[in-house]
Order: structure tokens, then sequence, then C-alpha cells
């Protein structure tokens, strides 16, 4: 029986006023996708090997223990295991923040354009959003960044480096914005760490107001287990633990993180070949006379005007995928630096576009 009722049920405001978040398009797979930022080559073998041990009908009643896994990334990452949470992806861990500290009491600053997920979650939050854009060379904002401060700031959330410039911030730059707002929470995103080599990580037992997330998406190519960490000083973790859900992070993934940061020769094997692809990357752009921004992750921004749509679709159609970010930087098409061959493979394609 259909009910002609109308629905009493109404969502809250903040919701309401949020504008839909739209995920990867679907038929990605057997492409070469350059364009979500992923690793492009695959996991460590060693992550395959603990899934197939672990999975078993027995295993997978059980519900999640973390304490092993907490224990080899504490020793990876070189913190106490009081020193951070595991994260269902850095999304879990920004909504944790917000849920955490900030709620819809407080102001949050965002840096534009950046991560789509600050702002959704502070959104989602009710929390009032007060963005700083980057200048045209896309350099740091600090001198902004510090005059947008006010008593209300609550959070700040900082993609280092940024996710779609490419570029990063200096350690000196967010030890000023620290020291400038004790009042609020720092979250320094670095999911492209390991392409940049600039962490704040060494820092949160001298600043009580850091907060660092890593992801296990990028690097450790494992962006389907949905795992990260949210690091900060012991007091703030207890609190982020307690605003938690006990089991968000699945057994699988936790085995999978465990797994990832004892292959230290893959990560810094895959690292190297992306910084590399870079280097091949910018000399084709060169030949070309393609504008970009150079990065410090493992992607890059470059300038296609207004073919820049029609560029991306004539890629799809040849099995290679880019991701036109014009919807915010008109004109601009990013690429994900996948390996030396991948990116031969995309410039050689480019090539018979751009030079029509």
């Amino acid at each position: 029986m259909v009910s002609n009722t109308r629905n009493p049920l109404q969502p809250r405001e903040a919701v309401r006023r949020m504008a839909p978040y739209h995920p990867p398009t679907a038929g990605r797979a057997g492409k070469l996708r350059l364009d979500f930022n992923e690793n492009t080559a695959g996991c460590s073998p060693r992550v395959i090997e603990a899934l197939r041990r672990y999975i078993t009908a027995d295993a997978l009643t059980i519900y999640p223990e973390y304490t092993d896994s907490i224990q080899k990334l504490a020793a990876f990452f070189g913190v106490a295991t009081d020193e951070f949470t595991m994260t269902n992806g850095t999304d879990e861990a920004i909504q944790l923040l917000v849920n955490t500290f900030v709620g819809d009491s407080g102001e949050v600053l965002l840096l534009k354009p950046s991560y789509a997920m600050y702002r959704f979650y502070a959104e989602l939050a009710g929390a009032a959003i007060r963005e700083i854009d980057y200048p045209l060379d896309f350099s740091f904002p600090l001198a902004a960044v510090r005059a947008a401060i006010g008593p209300e700031t609550r959070a700040i959330m900082i993609a280092n480096p940024n996710n779609p410039t490419g570029t990063g911030v200096a350690i000196e730059e967010v030890r000023d914005i620290l020291e400038s707002t004790p009042q609020a929470a720092v979250l320094l995103d670095e999911a492209y760490f390991e392409f940049s080599g600039v962490t704040a990580l060494n820092c949160i037992r001298h600043y009580p107001n850091l907060f660092v997330s890593r992801t296990f998406s990028k690097v450790y190519g494992m962006a389907a287990m949905r795992c990260g960490s949210l690091f900060s000083c012991a007091e703030n973790v207890a609190w982020l633990r307690k605003a938690q859900s006990p089991y968000s992070v699945n057994m699988m993934a936790a085995v999978a993180a465990g797994a990832a940061v004892q292959d230290r020769e893959f990560l810094d094997n895959y690292a190297a070949e992306v910084l590399a692809a870079r280097e091949l990357l910018y000399r084709g752009f060169d030949c070309l006379g393609i504008s970009y921004i150079p990065s410090q992750a493992n992607f890059v921004l470059f300038r296609a005007g207004q073919r820049a749509a029609a560029i991306r679709d004539a890629l799809r159609e040849r099995g290679v995928l880019i991701r036109d970010r014009s919807y915010e930087l008109p004109g601009c098409v990013r690429v994900t630096l996948g390996t030396c061959a991948q990116i031969e493979r995309f410039l050689k394609e480019l090539e018979t576009l751009w030079t029509r």
C-alpha cells in the first residue's frame, strides 16, 4: 500500500543546505586510472598474503581486534600507541575531529580549492565555514589565514601537499598558525607525505592543538580498504577515541595496514618511481608547451583552457582517465602520476590531441 501522506521526517537544516557530493564515476576498471590519485601499480604483495591468511570463516565472525595492527603502526610512524587512532580512511579522521572539537557552535577555516571532504563534514556538523582563496600562483596564503583567525575559530584544515594544486606549506608556516590559534584544532592532512617528505608528525607532542592525518589510499595502494590514521597528543586522542565508533575500521583493513607498513622497500620503490614519472611528465609538458603547476604530490595540475573537458573525454575514449577540475579552477586538469611507462603512454595520447 502506497501512502499519499507527506513524509513528516525532515532533515536538519545543515543537511538541507549542503550540496551533494558526487563520487567517482563508474566504469574505471581496466583503464589507465590517472584521475583520482590512487596507486596505479597495486599494493604490496605482503598485504595480499596477510589477507589470505586472515580470511577464514571463523575470523570473519569476530568483531575487530586492533592491538596487533596498532602496535605495528605505532612502531612504523614513531609514535606511542595512545598518540593516534585508526580511522575509516581520512574521511572519518576529518569527521571525528569536527565532531569532537568543533560541532555546530564554532567556525572552520578552509583553503580554496582543497579537499572537498573538509567542507562536507564541517557543513554536516552545522559549523560556520570561512574560506581563504589560494593566490594565482597557489602558494600558501599564510598572511590571509592568520588574518582570518578569530575568537570563534575552532578548526583549520590544511592539506599538505594540497589537492588539487599539489603545492605545499612549510613546517615553519604550520608552526606560525599553531602558535597564532591555540584555541583551534589545526589538521594537517598528509595524504601525500610520501611524495613530498614534509611532515609535522614529530610536532604533535609540542603543540596540543596539532592533528596530523595519514591515509593508506595513496602510496600504499589500498584505497578500497578505507583505512587511515589520525595523530595528536595522547590527551586529544583519548577524546577522539571516546567519540569514535568502536569498530569503524573493519578487521581486513586493519590487517592490511599492519602488513603494508612492514614492507618499507615496496613503499620506497613506488614513491621513487612516481617521482621519476613526475620529472618525465614535466619534460613532456615542456615539449608540448603546456603550462603546469610544479607539484609536491603524486599528481600534477596543468592548464588546458577551453579544451579541458574535450581532452578529458577524448582521453577516456582511448582508455586513459584524468580529472577535469574546471568546476573550481577554470581550464585546469589534474593528472595522477603512475609509473614512468604509464606517463609515457599518457603523454603519447595527449600529444596526438594537443597538436591537432
